[in-house]
């Protein structure tokens, strides 16, 4: 009895997935472009990065920059300083300049104050007044010396000269007390006054001391002419010490 061989059946081929159509040349070609499409995009997008990070890294400055830079910076501090400095000048010489035009106004208004004076005693129409004292200033030197100045006038006597001797006397308070200190209390022993010549006004100085303690509330100009009889006038010591201000 003949054995009859076994024939082993071939291997079934895989079916393709249900689901999965094959690729048409046509898809296929546009995957392909696709491909290529970003793979340029790509490209053109790590050159951009490139471009914005890499260059914007500048190279460091050599040496020479450097001390260009330095030198400018030196040249735009020098020229702070010296815009500053002429600043300064400028605002200076305008506070001289302010305060020279008020030392002239200043001027002016003593200089027709001056010429007011002179027109009420030597003017046509003057008032005639005999030998008076217009005006008293007094200035404190330290805590018991002052400086007087005494300011006599005269028109009556046109072009007569008026001549004598000036003496002061200070009245007020000392201990609770009232107190008059007479001209030789207030000078040197045997002083006696303070000389004066002048035909229609003149300025006459000198000073005086107070003792300690001594208050004062008056002072009292006392004139002796050469001829004729004294003339004396009171004056408030706070009025006196206001104008010689």
């Amino acid at each position: 009895m003949t054995a009859t061989p076994v024939t082993k059946p071939a291997p079934a081929r895989p079916e393709p997935h249900p689901h999965l159509q094959p690729l048409t040349p046509r898809a296929r070609r546009l995957l392909y472009a696709g491909a290529v499409l970003l793979l340029v995009w790509l490209g053109f997008g790590g050159w951009g990065v490139w471009k914005t990070f890499g260059e914007s890294r500048s190279p460091a400055p050599s040496v020479a920059q450097l001390k260009a830079q330095q030198k400018r910076v030196a040249e735009l501090e020098q020229q702070v300083a010296t815009l500053n400095r002429s600043d300064q000048i400028r605002r200076q010489a305008n506070t001289d300049l302010q305060s020279t035009l008020a030392e002239r106004d200043e001027e002016i208004a003593a200089l027709r104050a001056d010429v007011a004076f002179y027109e009420r005693f030597v003017g046509a129409t003057a008032q005639r007044r005999g030998l008076t004292v217009h005006k008293l200033q007094l200035q404190p030197q330290n805590d018991q010396s002052w400086h007087f100045i005494a300011t006599l006038t005269q028109n009556l006597n046109r072009g007569a000269v008026n001549a004598g001797r000036l003496q002061v006397a200070v009245e007020g308070t000392r201990g609770g007390k009232l107190q008059k200190l007479a001209w030789t209390e207030l000078r040197q022993a045997g002083d006696p006054g303070v000389a004066y010549s002048f035909k229609y006004f003149q300025e006459v100085e000198g000073d005086m001391v107070l003792p300690l303690g001594f208050r004062p509330a008056r002072v009292a100009v006392r004139l002796v002419p050469q001829h004729g009889g004294p003339v004396e006038q009171s004056f408030a010591w706070s009025e006196a010490v206001a104008d010689g201000a």
